[in-house]
């Protein structure tokens, strides 16, 4: 099939960024590595849009939390990722949180189905010099393109490690230690009862005993050239946590608060008492069976992991069908190598999208999968393409990206209200609330206005 746009990378991004396309009438060629006979440290499948880390899409609440707002922007825009993560939702309190293989099988089925799409399982080893190309490898890019890539910016990626969690099988738990409770009993929709993860209690002796085993536990060795690389905050493994101080796990992944553990109820305290610090689990898969440990990313050795989390209440007997794992990530410093249509400087036919940009997170990318579709689509048809307002959730992510941060100091950002144009004359309060709503009345405005473009 003839190609309008050449996408390469099958990923979160390249997929939303193939569907925007095709669904404007623009016939697409989407390239991608894996089912060639070539995959990476850490996809498993060949499925577009594999899901290699976390199943949780994060908070879909829209009206105080940014990616939750970022959720709505993109539901209002016909997301193929949107549409397929309500198609594989599985209970996680307030948060979108998937089964991947539903998720992975919906995105591939809607883009092989479509006309306008041919899925090409093939390694592209250069950057094209001719004709339009969105390159969408994510932070695991292949050494070949990313030399290509290299040579094309004149200067060297950056680059981070992100580890990931184990799941575990769910009857392999004791939930005569553990109990199911969302925090604060926060509910996920129509018909949750606020019980969407499993909870692992720890008492102060049990929490010490383990805070000194992550400290002790046999860590994966670094390669000489991956010695100087930094991890990401937002993916820190849980040792690396463990090293900033005693409390920081009780502050961070382990924080027991809002949690009730119903074996310590007394008449004074019905519900129980908070534990010490709690361990929590939640839903990986439709059917129940697998269970993700929520913030334990790893890279302790395999053997190490099941000793150590076998100590945690509850989990004695557990069985792992994945343990945690460490991969090498890296992204472009796109405030120096991009322009504001995420176009290469050097290179205008090339557009850059998802992780390799610098952005964190599964939506965050899609998010910027679906504008270089958007920004593709435009540039084929002719027309000029108005960004959304920084005021928004794409908005502020794409600004981030493209120029606000600073380029000698960049490094990967999920959504946050901190990107957003200050609101200092509203009560610190109220500002998620009003930002929320700026946002959702200046991204409607932008989408009124947003130009119908077809083929």
């Amino acid at each position: 099939m003839q190609h309008d746009v050449h996408i390469i990378g099958g990923g979160l991004a390249g997929s939303e960024a193939a569907w925007q396309l095709a669904s404007r009438g623009f016939r697409v060629r989407l390239s991608e590595m894996r089912g060639s006979g070539e995959t990476t440290a850490a996809h498993h499948t060949d499925g577009l849009a594999e899901l290699v880390c976390s199943n949780s899409f994060r908070s879909d609440d829209d009206e105080k939390n940014a990616v939750g707002l970022l959720h709505y922007e993109m539901r209002q825009l016909d997301s193929l990722i949107m549409r397929a993560g309500e198609k594989a939702r599985v209970p996680a309190g307030s948060a979108l949180a998937v089964d991947r293989d539903v998720f992975s099988a919906e995105v591939e089925n809607a883009l092989r189905d479509h006309p306008n799409v041919e899925i090409v399982r093939e390694r592209i080893d250069t950057l094209p010099t001719e004709g339009l190309t969105i390159v969408a490898t994510g932070p695991l890019t292949a050494a070949s393109l990313a030399e290509s890539i290299g040579a094309a910016t004149g200067s060297e990626s950056l680059a981070f490690f992100d580890a990931i969690a184990p799941i575990v099988h769910h009857d392999t738990i004791d939930m005569s230690i553990c109990w199911m409770q969302s925090r604060w009993d926060k509910r996920s929709g129509p018909g949750s009862e606020g019980k969407d993860y499993i909870n692992c209690p720890m008492n102060k002796e049990e929490y010490l005993a383990f805070h000194q085993g992550l400290l002790d536990a046999e860590k994966s060795e670094f390669k000489e050239w991956e010695k100087d690389t930094p991890y990401f905050d937002g993916c820190m493994p849980i040792e690396v946590m463990a090293e900033r101080g005693v409390d920081t796990l009780r502050y961070g992944p382990m924080k027991p608060v809002g949690l009730d553990d119903p074996r310590t109820a007394t008449p004074e305290f019905p519900q129980g008492r908070w534990p010490y610090a709690v361990v929590q689990l939640r839903q990986d898969n439709k059917l129940g069976t697998l269970w993700n440990m929520v913030g334990f990313q790893t890279k302790m050795k395999y053997g190490a992991q099941v000793e150590l989390f076998r100590t945690i209440p509850g989990l004695q007997n557990a069985e792992f069908a994945r343990l945690g794992g460490l991969h090498r990530n890296t992204f472009l410093n796109s405030p120096l190598l991009l322009d504001r249509q995420l176009r290469l400087k050097s290179a205008s036919n090339i557009r850059f999208a998802g992780q390799i940009t610098g952005c964190e997170g599964y939506v965050e990318s899609s998010a910027i999968g679906l504008l270089t579709g958007l920004m593709a689509a435009a540039e084929l048809a002719g027309q000029s393409y108005t960004a959304p307002p920084a005021t928004t959730a794409m908005g502020a992510l794409l600004s981030h990206i493209t120029g606000d941060a600073e380029a000698e100091s960049y490094q990967p950002m999920n959504v946050n209200f901190g990107l957003f144009p200050p609101m200092h004359d509203v009560k610190k309060k109220q500002r998620k609330e009003a930002y929320t709503s700026r946002a959702k009345q200046d991204f409607s405005v932008w989408q009124s206005n947003l130009r119908s473009v077809a083929a």
